[in-house]
Formats: C-alpha cells, structure tokens, sequence
C-alpha cells in the first residue's frame, strides 16, 4: 500500500495493462461511487474503435486496482450522516471511508473483518463480460439523464450574485465562495446549500432545527464535509455563470463530482481539463494533483525500470520485489511516496519480510482465519471506533497476474482452496484469480 490515490475515468483509460498494475501496486486507491456507474454507462456509449461496449468496461474492469483498492462510501450518504448528526466525517487525513464491516471481538480481541463488496464483486464479472440486466438498465438511465443535463438555467439564476459585475478568474471565483460561505447569514447560508444540494424539504426542517439548537455555529465547524460538497457545487455554479467555465458540455456535472471526494486521498490525478481547473482550490496544502499525464509517464518508466530485473527476481511476484517503489527522485511515485507515506519508509525496505511460507506468516494466517470463523458480532452500540480494533480483515479476489507481471511467488500462485474452505497446492498453472 501507499499514498491513497483517487483517479478519474480518463486517467485509467489512459494506462496500459502493465502501467495499471503498478498503479494498483504503489497506492491505496479509493474508487469513487462516480468511476463505478461511469464505467457501467459505457455499456450504452457509442464505441468507434471496432470493439463492442462488453469489451470496453470489461478491459477496464480489468485494470481497475483490485488489490489495493476499496470503494468509497456514497458522498450523499456521507452527507446524511453529518447533516443528521450520527457521525462526524474525518476530513483531515485522506483517509477512504468504507463501509460493510462486520465488527467481531475474541478472546479480549476486537477487530473488523470487510467482505467483497457488491462494486467488487461487479468489476469481477464485468472481466468476464458478465452484465446483469438491472445494470445494463441503469447504464441506458444513466445516459439518458446525462442528455438532459441543460446548464442555461443555471447560467441565469447565478448571474444574480454578480450585481457589481462578474468575476475576472476562478481565484476570485473561490474568494466569493469562501466570502458567502463565511458571511454573517449563516442560516441563509445553510438553507440555500441544503437546497441547491438536493436535501428534501423534510429534512432540511430537522438539520436546521439541530443547527439552532447547537447554537447556530459557523456551518463550516457544524458540517465541514457539507460544507466542502457545497462549496464545489456552488464554485462550479458561480464559474458558469461567469463565463470561466464553459456549459455546452453536460459531462461536466459528471466530472465535478469527483471533487466531492477530495478529502478522502492523498494525491488525485487526472486528464480532465475541468479537474485541472478547479481541484487545487479544494485541495489542502497536504494533498497533491498530478495531471494524468505525468502518472501515465512515470508509471512507463517503473515498468521499464522493473523489467530490467532477471527472470530469477521477477518470477517471485511483484510484491517480493517491488513492496518499496525506487529509492530513485527521478520517479514521480518516489516523491509522492516521501510527501505522503511515513518519513522512514525506505529504511523500511531494507528489513527482511517474512515469506508467505514461513511461520510467521502461516500463524499470522491462522489467527486470523480463527477470529473470522469464531469471533462473535459486536452489537451497533458497542461497536469499535476506526483506530481501536487488534484486527482488520480485508477479504477479496485478486487477479494474480496483471499484463505481464505476476504478482505473487509461486508458492501462493500455486495454491487454492478446496470444498472444505481450506488452503491446498495445485499443480503450476496460470490462476486467474484467487482469494486472498
């Protein structure tokens, strides 16, 4: 794992098979809701390119990071839960915020263990070219509400808070923003962000009525991830209006929401011109945007760097050799891995890891397979918080070799489990998938 990365549909597109893998093998992505149903909507997208929609989202699903990778919460569920009260939304750290854990505790133990997700398990069959109806369904909805997208309303309603004339430049853009944002009406602020977000009007009556009787604070310290998705919106809205942006592309509506996800990673990367324009006003000064193209580039002089090895080393998998990236700052993922990951991780790479053979790994094995099967559920009011459980349990399939590159030693590649749940050698063979 590294920095936590979130990128775009163009970005992924982009990237061969080889570059991809090692996208997914030097950060933690955080797949956005919005990369999910746009790849699902290319099902119903026009291809010129001679191949069918199938093999376009299935050689996506393909490269998509399957092994360092989970998806994201939903950010209208996230507002939901800020905005109601049930939760306070960590934004600080880049950290991605998932859900699905089924919360164990044993033997004085507590810990988490994270089944395959229903987004998981679609990549899944998506590489297969396995569609099910419901998803073609909601790929030909999506499509045709993306065609409806009409931003000539909003070019006029925003227009009225210019009435000493337009912005000059997006700078100023976000200037007004924060200013309106900041502004003594606090409570027109948080009723005009609940509406133009979408928020019932039920709801809105409960939020503000919890607002009040926090005695009305800035909205900012009330719901700071409200307060980010809004600021998007409403900086997206103001730049229309003001002729910074332009509104013939419907796609762009699309495209600003995954800027909602912003506090969640380390680094975001893309090809859009919109994201360029607009990410680093939402960005903290710990977070990095790198235009696709670099990543791209660089992610072309890993794989040549690693191919270089011998056979001998790159037959043991990618994750025996390659856990570390170079210690080399000519490589864009070095620098990254220095501004983001821990200050000591290079020395780190120095230090024998045990072997997914030895004792230390086969016990470390064991106990957790015995916490998931006897761990017995922890009940919603006492569940444990994020940094407090002894274990955490990511269970997936992963493909084991992405393009050229395996990604394990043989003596995982070589194995399965059998009827009775239980690990057992195979015979050397190419696996496509495994559990891990």
């Amino acid at each position: 794992m590294g920095p936590v990365i979130i990128f775009d549909k163009s970005l992924l597109e982009s990237l061969n098979v080889n570059e991809a893998h090692w996208l997914d093998n030097f950060f933690l992505t955080n797949i956005t809701p919005l990369f999910f149903i746009e790849t699902l909507a290319d099902l119903e997208k026009e291809i010129k390119t001679g191949r069918t929609p199938e093999q376009v989202v299935g050689n996506l699903a393909y490269k998509t990071p399957d092994l360092n990778s989970k998806p994201s919460v939903h950010h209208t569920s996230l507002l939901q839960a800020e905005l109601s009260g049930l939760e306070k939304i960590e934004m600080e750290h880049g950290r991605p915020i998932i859900s699905g854990g089924q919360a164990l505790e044993l033997g004085g133990k507590t810990g988490v263990v994270f089944q395959p997700s229903p987004e998981e398990e679609a990549f899944s069959r998506w590489q297969k070219y396995q569609f099910l109806e419901l998803e073609r369904l909601h790929a030909k909805t999506w499509r045709k509400g993306l065609s409806n997208i009409d931003f000539e309303e909003t070019y006029k309603l925003y227009q009225t808070f210019f009435p000493l004339g337009k912005p000059k430049n997006l700078e100023d853009v976000k200037k007004f923003v924060d200013f309106y944002i900041d502004g003594p009406d606090q409570q027109n602020v948080l009723v005009f962000g609940l509406s133009s977000l979408g928020i019932v009007p039920y709801a809105q009556v409960k939020i503000i009525s919890r607002w009040t009787e926090s005695g009305k604070p800035q909205i900012r310290e009330f719901a700071p991830y409200f307060t980010h998705v809004f600021s998007v919106d409403f900086f997206f809205n103001l730049a229309i209006a003001s002729d910074l942006i332009g509104r013939e592309r419907p796609s762009h509506k699309i495209d600003i929401a995954y800027l909602y996800y912003l506090p969640f990673c380390m680094v975001f990367t893309s090809s859009d011109k919109l994201h360029l324009k607009m990410a680093p006003f939402f960005l903290r000064e710990n977070q990095t945007f790198v235009l696709g193209e670099e990543l791209k580039k660089d992610l072309s002089k890993l794989d040549e760097h690693y191919d270089s090895l011998p056979e001998s080393v790159k037959e043991r998998g990618t994750m025996s050799f390659a856990f570390y990236p170079p210690h080399d700052e000519k490589f864009l993922i070095t620098k990254l891995w220095d501004k983001h990951m821990a200050k000591d991780w290079r020395k780190h790479g120095d230090i024998p890891k045990p072997q997914s053979d030895s004792p230390a790994s086969k016990n470390l094995i064991d106990e957790l397979e015995k916490f998931k099967k006897e761990g017995k559920p922890i009940p919603d009011e006492k569940r444990v918080g994020s940094g407090e459980p002894d274990h955490m349990l990511i269970e997936r399939k992963v493909i084991g070799r992405k393009g050229k590159w395996t990604r394990f030693p043989p003596e995982v590649m070589n194995r399965r489990k059998n009827e009775k749940g239980e690990w057992e050698d195979i015979k050397p063979k190419r696996q496509i998938e495994f559990d891990s």
